[in-house]
């Protein structure tokens, strides 16, 4: 049940931030914005509900995957 609810509340808000958000930013931009926005939900809710403490692996991959971001906003 509180998975769902997490997913429900992330469709709500994703759905109406493309139809809002293609007027500024370009497709990729707005796929990246919402993959940033999963994976913060998701390494949040891993802490405090699963007690999941992230690692230094961890922690290198989310930063490949935040210079990745970089590169897609950069002009």
């Amino acid at each position: 049940m509180v998975s769902w609810l997490i997913a429900l509340v992330e469709c709500w808000l994703a759905v109406p931030a493309n139809r809002i958000g293609i007027a500024v930013y370009t497709p990729s931009q707005l796929k990246t914005i919402q993959e940033v926005i999963t994976l913060v939900v998701f390494v949040v809710f891993a802490y405090f509900w699963l007690g999941e403490v992230p690692t230094l692996r961890t922690l290198g991959g989310f930063a490949l995957i935040a210079a990745g971001a970089v590169l897609i906003f950069s002009r």
